[in-house]
């Protein structure tokens, strides 16, 4: 018994100062993070689903079952379709607002009804052709950027050269998806103008069923210049280097 006192009183005094020195060592831990011991990201089940990042909210604006038409329709058979050479020249240079193409009934210039044909796309018998989708139909006032074209000549003489229109179809590497070649302000509504028959033949998906285009297609790095994206083309094996284009067959995007 004499032995035994000593040796539980060393013990217990071990495991006291142990307890001080934990003890000791967790506040000074709190004082130096500033607070409380917060996780460094919410449990699981605390994160509100459904709600896009807002960075790619734009992509999410316009959704299949929005449209009039579904978006992997092909079309009517003779239906008037839209090509890559007919996007750029409705325009004054890559980014700018397209010029309106058709003529404007007076009530239509002057209520600016546009979105009524435009908001959901569909077949316009009046045109023989599948009406474009606009990316931006939460902007009423249309015509404040979309004018029709009175003349073919320009209003004064110029020496103005437009910017070379962004090489599309570049990928980091054969097979991959291909970068997003244009800048995303008020065109971050990738289905409007890539899905649907309304869509430029050469840049349409094939899949547009997929919700989140920018899970895998994202802005090409330094721009929309050739060449700012990647430092060195890759070659196949025998040193061939790989076609142009979507899957090797040139353009698209």
């Amino acid at each position: 018994m004499s032995d035994e006192g000593p040796l539980g009183g060393r013990l217990l005094g071990i495991a006291v100062a142990a307890l001080v020195m934990l003890a000791g060592v967790l506040a000074v831990g709190a004082t130096l993070r500033g607070g409380p011991d917060v996780p460094a990201h919410p449990e699981p089940g605390t994160l509100e689903t459904g709600q896009p990042i807002t960075e790619e909210a734009a992509v999410f604006s316009t959704r299949a079952a929005d449209l009039a038409v579904d978006p992997t329709v092909q079309g009517r058979p003779g239906a008037s379709g839209r090509s890559l050479a007919g996007f750029r020249a409705l325009r004054a240079y890559p980014g700018a607002p397209p010029r309106i193409p058709h003529a404007l009934a007076d009530d239509e210039f002057l209520q600016a009804t546009c979105n009524q044909c435009h908001r959901r796309g569909g077949w316009a018998p009046r045109f023989g052709a599948y009406a474009p989708v606009s990316p931006h139909p939460e902007f009423s006032n249309c015509l404040q950027c979309h004018v029709p074209a009175n003349t073919g000549e320009l209003f004064r003489p110029t020496g103005w050269v437009a910017a070379a229109w962004p090489v599309t179809g570049r990928r980091a590497m054969e097979g991959s998806p291909p970068v997003v070649p244009h800048a995303l302000e008020m065109r971050g509504n990738c289905v409007s103008c890539h899905a649907g028959p309304a869509a430029v033949a050469e840049i349409r998906t094939t899949h547009p069923e997929r919700a989140n285009c920018r899970q895998c297609h994202v802005p090409a790095l330094g721009g929309p210049e050739p060449g700012a994206a990647f430092s060195r083309p890759l070659e196949r094996p025998g040193g061939a280097a790989p076609p142009d284009g979507p899957d090797g067959r040139g353009g698209g995007a």
